[in-house]
């Protein structure tokens, strides 16, 4: 595909650094999956994330009998690990955020990349409140690398080698796109460039904001600490509610970018207490609470997803 400059002018004012869920968030969808998966995709699945970088670091201290879970919950966070790992280097402009038109960018080579990839992470599907003029998302993104992993990780014919790096980043993109911020970004007059999923918009709480000043952080944050450790995420998935089946058999990433970006016009941008433009705003105790409420209905959603993607992958 060719990128005309100016859409790449465009994009690169589009995005911002983000995280999506932390830590705990992308744990606790990966253990709600794990208790969806059948016996034959447990085992494939522990087979293949024994050949990840990290393996070791995850299971360090574990029983021999919770190896295989803490380590399932675990890989959910390594392409957040790599962001902070020295041999691991950001490709593209700001700071990573924005793909370089090169073939580098899409592929899937396995452990070899040593690219942090920060843009596979999001989708920003562009809205307006006020007819400001939109900039359309640019490939490679979450969408498109979750596509392009569960084709692959589901031929038996790759290499282990590169399906426990596709597992790896599934375990985490299908989080991602389940968090509302991660799947779009809005645009009006104060924000002609857009806000990167809520990244430019600044916050503060009546209750505890867990450490953010800005909505997508506040966002990340909501389900537990980032440096809780996995039994604690493991044993709030148990604590989620039921996920309605027939949502949870929808398994078109598209489908979910389409419930993501409606969630956050509808629960995350709402005014009051989020206006237009950068902020602050206060975020009302009210508003904290339903986003907390929303965030674990999308994180059992997510887990359920996962779960059913891992069970057709692996069979």
């Amino acid at each position: 595909m060719k990128y005309y400059p100016w859409v790449i002018a465009g994009y690169l004012c589009l995005v911002a650094p983000a995280q999506a869920w932390n830590n705990f968030g992308h744990m606790e969808a990966a253990a709600v999956a794990w208790d969806k998966l059948t016996p034959a995709a447990k085992k494939k699945a522990t087979r293949l994330l024994k050949l990840n970088p990290q393996y070791k670091t995850w299971i360090k201290g574990v029983p021999v009998g919770q190896r295989d879970q803490i380590a399932f919950v675990k890989a959910a966070t390594w392409p957040d690990q790599i962001k902070s790992l020295k041999n691991y280097q950001n490709d593209g402009a700001r700071n990573g955020d924005v793909a370089p038109n090169t073939p580098e960018a899409s592929q899937n080579i396995g452990y070899k990349d040593h690219f942090r990839h920060k843009y596979w992470h999001f989708i920003d599907e562009p809205f307006s409140t006020d007819g400001t003029r939109l900039i359309q998302p640019a490939p490679p993104n979450a969408q498109a690398q979750i596509a392009k992993f569960r084709k692959a990780l589901a031929d038996a014919d790759e290499s282990d080698g590169i399906r426990s790096y596709e597992l790896s980043w599934l375990l985490h993109l299908v989080g991602d796109l389940h968090q509302p911020l991660h799947a779009t970004s809005r645009f009006n007059g104060d924000e002609p460039k857009g806000d990167a999923g809520g990244n430019t918009v600044k916050i503060s709480c009546a209750l505890s904001c867990n450490g953010a000043d800005e909505l997508h952080a506040f966002w990340d944050n909501l389900l537990g600490k980032t440096d809780a450790p996995p039994q604690e995420a493991i044993e709030a998935a148990r604590n989620l509610s039921p996920v309605d089946n027939e949502q949870a058999s929808r398994m078109d990433e598209s489908d979910w970018i389409r419930e993501s970006f409606e969630l956050a016009k509808s629960q995350v941008y709402i005014s009051p207490p989020v206006g237009n433009g950068d902020g602050p705003f206060a975020l009302t105790g009210s508003y904290q609470e339903d986003s907390l409420a929303t965030a674990k209905k999308q994180i059992a959603l997510a887990g359920a997803r996962l779960g059913n993607l891992l069970n057709d992958a692996l069979k």
